[in-house]
């Protein structure tokens, strides 16, 4: 078959915070995308700006690099910056989907984590050609040979037919950050002996195929990716398998549902560095966006008008956890937000689905009200604060697992957990697993002080897990985590051990209040701040919940005091991120979302229901 000899597509795949935009980064300074002195931000793949602020990548994204190798030959790199959160993981089968090959990434010290797992999991399911890249090898704590020898371990863990040529994949020891890379395995601790990432580009050449095509074959794009213009409204992101894409022609479009339409290609855009710019005509290989298609969506297929051939659609993995979504049915809501009605929450909902295969939306018994599912908390978490940032107010409920029927038996999602924590903290990690129906799989003592331990849980059991196992190990550990699979329910799993303390009216925050109560727990308001009947104001030091007046006034008297007013003395609020938040919550609360604050409340406000409620379960 023949093969376009100047094009490689490639993704580059790792665990979080293993340096994947950063060797983005190096590469498209090093291939001249910028010119000297540019003022170009770090990390410049990162566009969005819950992705700065979190320093992680969300959304998989492409750029294109045209690089002059040794021989004076140009070549064009089509590179994918996939996120390294398996939340995402939607984002890094699709961006496999594009590519002939996968660079991972990992670090030096910290070697494969969970994430790892799951994205080389992915690569060799689909049979993608490996480059390993280790990188950070000039941290003080790199333990090089030892990291290469866990990541072949993994390779033959994974693969399922024992493919003896995994070992023999090439391995590029680099320094992302210092734009360095080289074959040659340097001390640990020290940089690479190459000046520039050259051998990491005659790697790639090497290693990863060529795009290969039929000759005169019939044409072929599949649409991998979604991405709006306020110019040409939607773009659809392709790889043309086979045959020539021109613009302002007409190509079949294949659907999702099966049926063909025959369409007009407005404009057809490639990628050069991080600029989309217009072209005539696209290859096989080629990743191009075109426009002028307004409903098509991730999946479907481009091909001949006179003999269409769909491509096979792309499946991901199924959602395992959910969380409801409403409108805000607070008294304090229409305060900060402007997109208050359930219309637009469906819509919004609905323009989500679009762009993000890895979503779903069910209905709820209430019109106002929705089922969420994703891969994880981050993944619907960062779904509300984009919402948020847009100006909606909404209700988001506690995150559930979703749960299956598997040959007549209630199965539940799995997470493999790895913890990096101090010695001494290891009893404590473990006694905290196990109340959570944790197992043990692995251990590991580096000699160094740190113990690494890999179990496996429910997914119920992490709900909330993360703010207490900083607690216990006093901010020190470390804790990644993965889907493993669907195994039987495993019973009732204790919750937080703490109650709440709920306001019993609307009012405004006083000093005075907050003096009294605060010996009886944490509080999270401070004075001055507005609240409402049923919203949680603190957490009670006891199991129970405690309705408390957070509003409450010192009243003057007409008897002089001889040594005027104390000043009230106060431990200041504990302040929680989203995260944090939704971790806090228990079944009965929710949280309440609006552009300026983000509140705990009982999803039923009213004191006198909730008791009545209690009264019916504990007869139940």
């Amino acid at each position: 078959m023949p093969a376009r000899n100047d094009l490689r597509n490639i993704a580059i795949v790792a665990h979080v915070d293993h340096g994947k935009t950063t060797l983005v980064d190096a590469m498209l300074w090093q291939s001249g995308a910028f010119r000297e002195g540019a003022d170009v931000d770090t990390r410049v793949m990162d566009s969005m700006d819950l992705e700065r602020e979190k320093g992680i990548t969300i959304l998989a994204k492409n750029t294109a690099i045209t690089h002059r190798m040794s021989d004076d030959e140009e070549i064009t790199f089509n590179i994918i910056d996939t996120p390294g959160h398996a939340d995402f993981g939607g984002e890094v089968e699709r961006g496999l989907e594009m590519v002939d090959g996968v660079i991972l990434l990992v670090d030096s010290s910290e070697g494969p984590l969970p994430q790892t797992r799951f994205v080389l999991r992915k690569a060799l399911a689909k049979k993608l050609p490996l480059i390993l890249v280790i990188n950070k090898v000039d941290r003080s704590d790199a333990r090089i040979d030892e990291v290469v020898e866990e990541t072949y371990d993994l390779f033959m863990d994974l693969s399922e037919d024992e493919d003896a040529s995994l070992l023999d994949v090439p391995v590029v020891y680099a320094s992302a950050k210092a734009g360095r890379a080289s074959m040659t395995k340097p001390a640990d601790g020290e940089m690479p002996d190459s000046p520039d990432l050259q051998p990491l580009f005659d790697c790639i050449v090497e290693n990863i195929p060529a795009p290969s095509y039929e000759e005169n074959g019939v044409l072929q794009a599949h649409v991998t990716n979604l991405d709006a213009s306020p110019y040409l409204g939607r773009l659809a992101l392709c790889r043309v398998v086979s045959g020539q894409l021109r613009k302002g022609e007409m190509v079949a479009w294949c659907r999702r549902d099966g049926s063909v339409q025959n369409v007009r290609l407005a404009e057809l855009l490639k990628t050069e560095a991080l600029e989309r710019v217009p072209a005539e005509s696209a290859g096989p290989g080629d990743i191009v966006a075109i426009a002028g298609i307004p409903e098509i969506t991730i999946g479907e297929t481009l091909s001949d008008p006179e003999n269409p051939t769909p491509l096979p659609l792309i499946h991901v993995d199924e959602p395992s956890m959910a969380m409801t979504f409403g409108i805000n049915t607070s008294p304090l809501s229409g305060r900060s937000g402007d997109k208050l009605t359930a219309r637009l929450l469906k819509a919004r909902l609905d323009q989500e689905l679009i762009g993000n295969v890895s979503i779903l939306v069910n209905s709820t018994d209430r019109p106002d009200q929705w089922e969420v599912q994703g891969r994880g908390e981050l993944q619907l978490t960062v779904l509300v604060e984009l919402m948020r940032r847009e100006g909606f107010e909404l209700t988001v409920g506690k995150p559930q697992v979703v749960t299956r029927e598997i040959n007549g038996k209630l199965h539940e999602p799995f997470e493999r957990v790895t913890v990096d924590a101090p010695e001494e903290f290891m009893g404590t990690v473990t006694q905290m697993m196990g109340l959570r129906k944790g197992q043990m799989m692995h251990m590991v003592n580096h000699g160094s002080g740190w113990v690494r331990m890999e179990f496996v849980v429910p997914a119920r059991g992490l709900i909330g897990f993360r703010t207490e196992f900083l607690t216990q190990t006093r901010g020190q550990g470390i804790m990644n985590q993965v889907f493993e699979d669907y195994q039987p329910w495993v019973g009732e799993l204790r919750t937080r051990q703490t109650g709440s303390m709920v306001a019993d009216r609307q009012g405004t925050v006083t000093s005075y209040a907050l003096f009294n109560l605060q010996e009886r727990g944490t509080m999270f308001v401070s004075p001055g701040e507005d609240t409402y009947e049923g919203m949680v104001v603190g957490e009670n030091s006891r199991p129970d919940d405690m309705d408390v007046n957070p509003t409450k006034e010192k009243h003057l008297t007409n008897v002089r005091s001889s040594t005027g007013d104390e000043l009230e003395r106060l431990i200041p609020a504990t302040k929680m991120s989203m995260e944090q938040q939704l971790e806090f919550c228990r079944e009965d609360e929710c949280l309440e979302v609006t552009p300026d604050m983000v509140r705990i409340r009982k999803v039923e406000l009213n004191a006198h229901e909730r008791a009545k409620a209690r009264t019916r379960a504990k007869k139940a």
